[in-house]
């Protein structure tokens, strides 16, 4: 195994479908079949392939994106199953040792989960992020990622928001202020 690992975050029917609950549509469709080649490559080349994925129970008092957007990943749902062709990866490969996916319920990966316990037991140093949503989840996973050392790779067309000023926002907020290299 490798000392990298590739984040497919958060790439739910909910976030990416057309009639998703909290969808950034086209955008994030088209990003398909870039994940699913960088899925394919990464684990042929024995990194790290990791799907840390939202959900949620519907209208939770207490979480506080109830009060921010509508009712999304609710556990169990189609809204919660991976999109399209990641699925159809994941549902191939999701025996591998290298590959595993995860719930989290906050923006960040590494927030209330053992994400960098895990990372660390495996030697990972390297994070190459992926997913939706560009300028939240993925953001906030990268800014995690940065406070705790671990270094930064974003393929550009391998994320997406549904908003574009957003999206283009944190691309350059990760090249700028957490070192990441933009791919």
């Amino acid at each position: 195994m490798t000392n990298q690992a590739l984040l497919i975050i958060d790439y739910t029917n909910d976030f990416v479908a057309d009639s998703g609950a909290l969808t950034c549509g086209q955008p994030g469709q088209l990003l398909a079949p870039t994940i699913t080649e960088l899925a394919q490559q990464a684990q042929q080349a024995g990194d790290w392939v990791l799907l840390p994925t939202d959900v949620h129970t519907p209208d939770d008092p207490y979480h506080p994106e109830s009060r921010l957007f509508p009712t999304h990943n609710v556990a169990g749902t189609w809204g919660h199953e991976l999109y399209g062709p990641v699925k159809d990866w994941f549902n191939q490969n999701q025996s591998a040792d290298n590959v595993w996916q995860f719930a989290k319920t906050r923006y960040s990966a590494f927030a209330g989960t053992d994400l960098d316990l895990r990372l660390r037991e495996r030697r990972v140093d390297t994070l190459v992020l992926t997913g939706v949503c560009t300028d939240i989840c993925v953001l906030h996973t990268a800014v995690d990622a940065y406070n705790l050392g671990y270094q930064l790779v974003v393929p550009k067309n391998a994320v997406a928001s549904f908003d574009a000023t957003g999206h283009t926002w944190a691309l350059r907020h990760f090249e700028t202020v957490l070192g990441a290299e933009i791919i």
